[in-house]
């Protein structure tokens, strides 16, 4: 996420934090830079002057100047201002006070509105509600079947409406269904168009009449740069849309749409697509999307990711053996490495990390490619050989490297790496019995 704007701002902000001393002038100058960067990133021209001005009026104050850290008091000042570009405070739904609440996923065809309708279904079932999906683009029969496919991975049911059939009336009779069986919420993935026009706004004119929704969300993708400002501009005018989610988050996109939307339509990100699968969507929290784009971090972010993709019980289990019993074997490690995996690619993960989006790790180390290496190599021993490796000789080690592909090298380097992290285990667990740091006095 904002993989290009992200160190080219941190760049532009570097002369700034590291100098002792700062004059309204060298403000300026810097933010000159910042502003470059910005129209690059291709953030609006409108959004970016007030957003430089804000910056601009806070940073040349007496209090700034005469600070003893002058060049990290800017860096905040552009961090609030930029946590200002995609709302107040952390983004929430609205709910209906009787039957379901009744959400209205909107957008252009492509956008990403069917896989965004089942990411939200999932996200709000692990947040304890019993939403319902609703596939109402009957133009397409392959939306339909996708929609009930990704409805019964993510085990929540899905209303389909006939193909060709009146989306107003299968939206209706979905609201029904919903409160009949009792489900809190109701996600409606509605038609697209390759483009803006009048069917299509007023096909969702009498849906949004009929059902009364709580939420409008539309979902719009990232990629498209400026263009998606202006689709955002026309579903609101048409419809009054109540918030925007971003996909393709992930990808190439320079950020310039994530950050001018609400300074254009007055209208917040509420989610943000992070991937392709169906846990991939983060709340667009506006400290946190400013942490990120500072390369500042996201704990809470990794935070959920874990809890997410980690298995409670096999953690529990994990910890026991390492804390408790004092035993870390290559059985344990290829269990907890699989859950990092879970959690998403490593490159993504570290972003998430304060400071690491600063450090300069080789792109082989953040290859995925590695992880299955790894797994090679420790599926290629025996049970015994992975309980205890200082069994491993010349002989053992040869055909394990010739029954995973690797090298022997690489075998040696792992089972060398992996000596090192049961020493770290067991000085673990001393500090935990409270016996202190390895070498200092308790």
């Amino acid at each position: 996420m904002f993989d290009e704007l992200a160190p080219r701002l941190d760049a532009a902000l570097k002369k700034l934090r590291q100098r002792g001393v700062l004059t309204e002038p060298m403000i300026k100058e810097g933010l000159r830079e910042v502003r470059r960067v910005l129209l690059e990133a291709d953030v609006n021209f409108q959004v970016t002057r007030d957003f430089l001005a804000r910056v601009q009026e806070r940073a040349v104050g007496e209090a700034v100047l005469k600070a003893v850290a002058p060049g990290q008091q800017i860096v905040k000042i552009v961090h609030d201002e930029l946590a200002n570009l995609f709302g107040e405070g952390r983004p929430a739904l609205a709910t209906a006070p009787s039957g379901p609440t009744v959400i209205l996923m909107v957008g252009l065809q492509g956008s990403g509105k069917t896989t965004s309708a089942a990411k939200l279904a999932r996200r709000l079932g692990r947040e304890g509600t019993t939403p319902m999906l609703a596939a109402c683009d009957l133009q397409r029969p392959a939306a339909i079947e996708q929609l009930e496919t990704l409805g019964r991975q993510i085990g929540v049911p899905v209303f389909a409406g006939e193909f060709g059939g009146d989306p107003v009336a299968a939206t209706l009779a979905a609201r029904d269904r919903a409160r009949e069986l009792g489900h809190r919420v109701l996600i409606v993935d509605t038609a697209g168009r390759l483009q803006i026009d009048e069917p299509l706004m007023a096909e969702l004119g009498r849906i949004k009449q009929a059902v009364e929704p709580s939420e409008i969300l539309l979902v719009a993708d990232a990629m498209t740069g400026q263009e998606a400002v202006k689709i955002a501009q026309g579903f609101d005018e048409a419809l009054g849309i109540t918030g925007v989610l971003m996909t393709k988050m992930d990808g190439d996109a320079r950020g310039g749409a994530a950050l001018s939307i609400r300074g254009v339509t007055g209208k917040a990100i509420k989610f943000v697509g992070v991937g392709e699968g169906v846990d991939d969507l983060d709340t667009a929290d506006p400290q946190r999307l400013a942490g990120r784009i500072l390369q500042m971090g996201d704990v809470v972010g990794l935070v959920e990711r874990a809890q997410v993709a980690i298995d409670g019980e096999e953690q529990a289990k994990l910890q026991e053996k390492v804390l408790g019993q004092g035993r870390f074997t290559l059985e344990d490690f290829l269990v907890a490495m699989r859950q990092v995996q879970k959690m998403g690619p490593l490159e993504q993960l570290l972003k998430l990390i304060p400071g690491a989006g600063r450090m300069k790790i080789p792109a082989a180390n953040l290859d995925p490619k590695r992880f299955k290496h790894v797994e090679a190599i420790i599926l290629s021993m025996t049970p015994a050989e992975r309980k205890r490796p200082e069994i491993l000789n010349g002989s053992r080690r040869a055909r394990i490297a010739k029954g995973s592909g690797r090298p022997v090298a690489e075998v040696n380097r792992l089972l060398k790496q992996f000596k090192e992290m049961q020493r770290f285990m067991k000085q673990m667990k001393g500090m935990m019995r409270g016996g202190g740091l390895p070498g200092m006095p308790s």
